[in-house]
């Protein structure tokens, strides 16, 4: 069958063009998470890291993570980890570590300064859950299923990435 015959479908838009379509959605909302925590940085002031990096420091959390387990738990989506890991450590947001028993492994936890990051981020996140419910645009509900379905479409991408070798 055609690329255009799976993309239109029998009756009309198709599942082709809807996959499509929630494909690209997800990438415009990731680049768009990124700018809103861009605007957010600027109107607070804080103009020494990018967004991605935040992100980084948000996700890390309180964990005491190795750059390698950034990746494999989902904390970072990016090629370059090891790029950003040595930008915060050098601006005071990490502490690195060799790990005692690898020592070609380092172990990188929140400064304070990591941590007063992580806070606006995590205040940031938390204005838009409580505005999405008050203003009807997103209820417990919506947000569940769309977690739901995401947690599905990640499930399938990792068995299709497994299946492969």
């Amino acid at each position: 069958m055609s690329m255009e015959r799976q993309i239109a479908g029998a009756g009309g838009k198709g599942f082709m063009a809807s996959y499509l379509e929630s494909l690209a959605l997800v990438e415009r909302l990731h680049r768009l998470l990124l700018d809103v925590i861009k605007d957010e940085f600027e109107r607070v002031g804080v103009l020494e890291i990018n967004a991605v990096q935040a992100l980084l420091l948000f996700n890390i959390g309180d964990n005491e993570v190795t750059a390698g387990e950034l990746k494999s738990r989902g904390y970072y989506q990016g090629s370059n980890v090891s790029y950003n890991l040595k930008k915060l450590v050098e601006m005071g947001y990490m502490h690195h570590q060799r790990c005692e028993i690898d020592r070609r492994s380092v172990r990188v936890r929140l400064t304070q300064k990591g941590r007063e990051i992580r806070d606006i981020v995590g205040t940031l996140f938390a204005r838009h859950a409580e505005g999405l419910q008050a203003k009807g645009v997103l209820g417990q509900e919506g947000i569940e299923e769309i977690t739901t379905a995401l947690r599905r479409v990640e499930r399938y991408w990792t068995d299709q990435i497994r299946y492969i070798y």
